[in-house]
């Protein structure tokens, strides 16, 4: 059984608890289904689960759960029946952890986090959940579903992905190991037999995917979880930020960061595919420049420009 991270576990609980306790037990084959878990994996959750509660930690402040005949039993603690004091930005905050909570693959739209949701956003008025809205990115939920059921049920999958870097689309086979999530987008860690290495894939990048009959042997140490790793062949370019185009350090995965006498950011960053590079530096336009890499690089937004200009009949140069 492959093991999630801490903050898919989490999320996942969070999900998970509520939905038994408001049911009183749910059957343990209900759960690993609705959950997209088998069924060690969710002893291990349960597991832990059977720690959390109050201050100063005593059975009765703990929360109750047993498992029998198949059957798993939830009981939260009264004192979690306690009105909460908020402040107007902490039940803001509080709407918004929810909401992304309810976007979990397994969470129950109408359930009774739904509905304290729904109270806590009548209270707090016009910053309420009405306002709000929290997507894990757009993916196709069949996707999803044969992606996880890989995951469960160690079994290969194969996918047609377009590789936004390169600007390719390919079809390949993989070994899922870790479906989560971050930053809003819905990430697969696997093994990618095409490549022969293992890979990060964006799902809304996948336009199609199809559970094998073959079966693999996850690895007894995952990966760690990143949403990009560069290897030490990539090539390393410094770009020159305006003060408008800062918000480049802060969202892509840069190695290191100077900041000059003038107010602008010079941001080191790993170059996995020149078709990137070229999309970011269109994006940035007049505002950044490629300053340290190599000839090709240093041109990469100028080329781009040329080509898109040529195609829509304008002039090849300037």
């Amino acid at each position: 059984m492959t093991r999630s991270g801490a903050s898919e576990r989490v999320a996942r609980l969070l999900s998970l608890v509520p939905w038994v306790a408001a049911r009183g037990s749910a059957s343990v084959e209900e759960i690993c289904r609705r959950f997209a878990i088998d069924a060690d994996q969710l002893l291990r959750d349960l597991d832990t689960v059977s720690m959390v509660g109050l201050y100063p930690y005593t059975p009765d402040v703990l929360i109750e759960l047993y498992v029998e005949d198949g059957q798993v039993h939830i009981t939260l603690p009264q004192a979690f029946d306690r009105p909460l004091q908020l402040t107007p930005e902490q039940a803001v905050a509080l709407v918004a952890a929810g909401s992304s909570l309810l976007a979990v693959p397994g969470a129950d739209p109408h359930g009774p986090l739904a509905r304290g949701l729904a109270k806590l956003s009548g209270a707090v008025g016009g910053a309420g959940q009405a306002n709000l809205e929290v997507r894990l990115g757009e993916v196709n939920p069949d996707v999803l579903g044969v992606l996880q059921a890989g995951l469960r049920q160690h079994r290969q999958v194969d996918i047609d992905y377009y590789a936004y870097g390169r600007d390719t689309h390919t079809r390949r086979v993989i070994d899922p190991y870790r479906v989560t999530s971050d930053e809003g987008q819905w990430y697969a860690s696997a093994w990618c037999h095409l490549a022969g290495d293992e890979r990060l894939f964006r799902l809304d990048r996948i336009s199609s995917a199809e559970l094998l009959d073959t079966t693999f042997s996850p690895p007894a140490d995952l990966p760690a979880e990143s949403v990009f790793s560069p290897s030490a062949d990539d090539p390393r370019v410094v770009i020159e930020l305006d003060p408008d185009a800062r918000w480049v350090a802060e969202q892509y995965p840069v190695e290191a960061v100077e900041e000059t006498s003038d107010g602008r950011l010079r941001a080191t960053l790993a170059v996995s595919a020149h078709p990137w590079l070229e999309r970011l530096l269109l994006r940035l336009g007049p505002s950044a420049r490629v300053v340290v890499g190599s000839r090709d690089l240093r041109q990469a937004g100028h080329q781009a420009a040329r080509r898109i200009l040529a195609r829509y009949g304008g002039p090849e140069s300037g």
